[in-house]
């Protein structure tokens, strides 16, 4: 093959290379945020089965419904929080809460998950509020960790100085990770938002948050 034969293949190879990884880029989000979703709403729509099959989309309109069960579900909840907003609503919950206490194994399940939810979700809750800049696995490797709260009960007692309580994710499943106890003032608070630092923590650093400005303030 002559050389300009040769060079022109490769020019073509290289713009069929650049062109196919362009169109992963733009497709690959599209399918994983599409299959998310679709995963999403196949496990919301189970909340159908707590309907009478007589009620099921299928048999009132002939045919299913994809995301019938995801609206089902959020009316639920919905409606959920605005009975327990009232007085009533919240004896409600006093009441089957108390029952649940009674019960062995149930108790200690839900409680547990209870403390949980109530620290992960109220908004006067301060976990995974702040993003923090620690060493791991050892000094000198820098990650993200995000501050969980502070070491409680008999913990404290063996404990020299302020601790911190940190949730270090994995990458790129910040789902599972690590909990450390650090002393506070091995940690660094950045100047970054939970979204930012979750961003580049799935993105395994491809994706760097923009720089936050710096507020001097005179002395």
């Amino acid at each position: 093959m002559p050389d300009r034969g040769r060079k022109l293949f490769v020019v073509r190879g290289q713009l069929i290379k650049r062109y196919f990884i362009t169109g992963l880029l733009i497709w690959v989000p599209l399918v994983i945020t599409g299959w998310v979703l679709s995963m999403i709403v196949s496990t919301l729509d189970q909340s159908l089965r707590l309907l009478p099959e007589g009620m099921h989309p299928q048999h009132l309109v002939g045919f299913a419904i994809p995301g019938a069960g995801a609206v089902l579900t959020l009316a639920m909840i919905l409606l959920t929080g605005l009975l327990a907003t009232n007085f009533i609503g919240q004896k409600l919950v006093v009441w089957s809460e108390k029952i649940l206490a009674r019960i062995p194994v149930v108790n200690s399940v839900y409680h547990s998950v209870k403390q949980v939810s109530d620290t992960l979700f109220s908004p006067n809750g301060n976990a995974f509020r702040k993003a923090l800049l620690i060493h791991y696995p050892h000094q000198g490797s820098w990650t993200i960790a995000f501050q969980t709260g502070s070491p409680g009960g008999d913990i404290v007692n063996h404990l020299d100085g302020e601790h911190v309580s940190v949730y270090i994710p994995t990458t790129p499943n910040p789902t599972s990770g690590f909990f450390l106890m650090l002393p506070a003032k091995d940690v660094i608070e950045l100047e970054m938002t939970v979204d930012e630092a979750l961003k580049y923590i799935i993105s395994m650093g491809v994706v760097a948050p923009q720089p936050h400005p710096r507020v001097i303030t005179n002395t």
